[in-house]
């Protein structure tokens, strides 16, 4: 007697049985790793051009055409977006930070935030003193605000990307759902995309300066949290974790 064929839902049901949560995570991983091959090619290859160039044509065009829409709102959300990331703001907004995840008690998450704030001013630093390249002048462009630094990359931009980026990530995955989890994500979110649109039209930076900044910050960021990840179960294995996390002794 033939054997009766099986239900199409119990055919289906043994074809997804193959671990897809392993496949995307291993592509994701390589998807990641291509990226950061990528942003840190193309970081250096505008390192090159701004050591070379004050500015390229397209930077003035950009800032130009950024400068072009000057109502008084937007003028007023560029001035306030920016405006945490000048000195000594951040230090003290970096500082704050800081202090909040260790009254929780998340040390490690404290450190993290520490470590992550001060590579990323020790990495600008470098950087503009080895293109040094000069802010955009009063001559070519509007100036909101005069700075003696140098302009390449941009610090605001590399500061937002990765202390405000590792924030993101930490509310992310140790903060349940919640409408303030869910309002915080998207204000961060704001402030990272929006510090780059702030720099060119306050006049402060070109827009290679802020494209190798966000490139310059997703790296160091990625750093960070393969650091995170890394130290958390080794150095601060007693403190809680994410919720509906496995921790290690428990695995």
């Amino acid at each position: 007697m033939a054997e009766k064929p099986e239900p199409q839902s119990a055919i289906w049901a043994e074809v997804t049985r193959t671990p897809a949560p392993h496949l995307t995570g291993r592509w994701r991983a390589r998807l990641l790793r291509t990226y950061l091959v990528a942003a840190t090619l193309g970081f250096v290859g505008l390192c090159v051009l701004a050591r070379q160039f004050d500015y390229l044509p397209i930077d003035l065009t950009i800032t130009r055409g950024v400068q072009g829409f000057s109502t008084a709102w937007f003028a007023a959300l560029m001035t306030a977006v920016s405006y945490p990331g000048y000195e000594p703001q951040a230090y003290v907004l970096a500082a704050a930070l800081v202090g909040l995840f260790l009254v929780y008690r998340r040390r490690w998450e404290g450190v993290m935030i520490a470590l992550t704030g001060g590579g990323e001013l020790a990495l600008v630093t470098v950087v503009k003193d080895l293109v040094q390249r000069p802010r955009p002048g009063a001559d070519l462009v509007q100036v909101a605000v005069h700075l003696d630094s140098y302009s390449f990359p941009s610090g605001h931009v590399v500061f937002y990307t990765t202390v405000f980026g590792f924030v993101f990530f930490l509310i992310y995955t140790l903060v349940r759902p919640s409408a303030l989890r869910t309002a915080g994500l998207a204000g961060l979110a704001a402030l990272i995309g929006l510090v780059g649109l702030s720099r060119i039209y306050l006049g402060n930076h070109w827009a290679s300066d802020v494209a190798a900044a966000y490139l310059l910050g997703s790296v160091w960021l990625a750093a960070s949290i393969w650091l995170y990840r890394w130290g958390r179960p080794r150095f601060f294995a007693a403190q809680p974790g994410a919720p509906g996390e496995t921790r290690p002794d428990d695995a």
